[in-house]
């Protein structure tokens, strides 16, 4: 019942009824004088889970870029899409002051929370807001994803990663970021990058109805999405794809692809949704 949920209320419905509680909840904490300052207000909650689960899931991923990427404490970490800074606070408990975090995001008034909230407690936490055109959340944006540098110099961070980002990305995005991670990585340096990656076993669990309203069963050329008019609302490659775009950015993956519980596994190898996939920059350094 609960995967038949997003085709009997719609996103927006959805998302509207959270909002409600999120904002009746929020008032509660306040009156019993319980009110985190790191959890942003429910009114800044635009993507994902809820003020109640905002360290829970922060602190998840946390533990999974120490087990799968072996985040270390001093290095210099890069949030692609920090949204409202969930993983820059769980981040705060880890990083040491001698490491460096830096996140951007298109909607501006999480980074100005971020920046309020977080950089002035920790100093070495660094936000920008990249002006970036996205339909559902900056639609006056000046600049294309596809075109997008990223702020930092060559060759800045150790890590970086990126969750439910490429899901509501297209190719020519994709292949650009991809080219600005290794731009910016350190030669050796890793990013972890989350996906919906069609391969047999994912399609054969669409065909069964195991994925719900994730059936991804428009084929755009290349790429297949759940709502053609929608396309960037959710987005799946073929798993060689996936490998194709990493070779073109020069970025080795590191198997095995840890598939998430998106389309109904028993099993995922992950304790997430979306696919994870690892990868490392190849090369040597400009000034070797």
């Amino acid at each position: 019942m609960r995967q038949d949920l997003p085709r009997v209320i719609p996103a927006r419905a959805r998302f509207a009824l959270r909002r409600g509680y999120e904002v009746v909840s929020e008032q509660w904490e306040r009156v019993r004088g319980r009110k985190d300052p790191l959890v942003p207000p429910a009114g800044l909650m635009f993507v994902g889970g809820g003020r109640r689960d905002f360290r829970p899931l922060g602190e998840k991923w946390v533990a999974t870029f120490i087990r799968v990427a072996n985040l270390e404490r001093h290095e210099q970490v890069l949030d692609v899409g920090c949204g409202v800074g969930r993983m820059a606070v769980g981040l705060t408990g880890y990083l040491s002051p001698s490491a460096r975090y830096e996140g951007f995001d298109i909607v501006s008034k999480g980074i100005e929370w971020c920046r309020r909230e977080i950089s002035t407690r920790f100093p070495n936490f660094g936000f920008q807001h990249a002006d970036l055109y996205n339909h559902e959340y900056n639609p006056s944006g000046r600049l294309q994803a596809s075109e997008y540098r990223f702020p930092y110099p060559d060759e800045s961070f150790d890590f970086a990663f990126m969750t439910s980002v490429f899901t509501h990305m297209l190719p020519a995005d994709i292949r650009n970021y991809l080219g600005e991670v290794h731009r910016v990585l350190k030669p050796g340096g890793r990013c972890l990058i989350t996906w919906f990656v069609l391969n047999p076993e994912a399609r054969e669990l669409i065909a069964s109805g195991r994925a719900g309203a994730r059936n991804f069963e428009h084929d755009l050329g290349g790429y297949w999405v759940v709502d053609p008019d929608q396309p960037e609302a959710a987005v799946a490659y073929t798993e060689p794809t996936v490998h194709q775009f990493y070779r073109e950015a020069n970025l080795a993956i590191q198997d095995p692809i840890l598939y998430g519980a998106w389309c109904g596994r028993p099993k995922p190898l992950t304790g997430h949704s979306q696919d994870i996939v690892l990868a490392t920059k190849r090369g040597l350094s400009k000034a070797a």
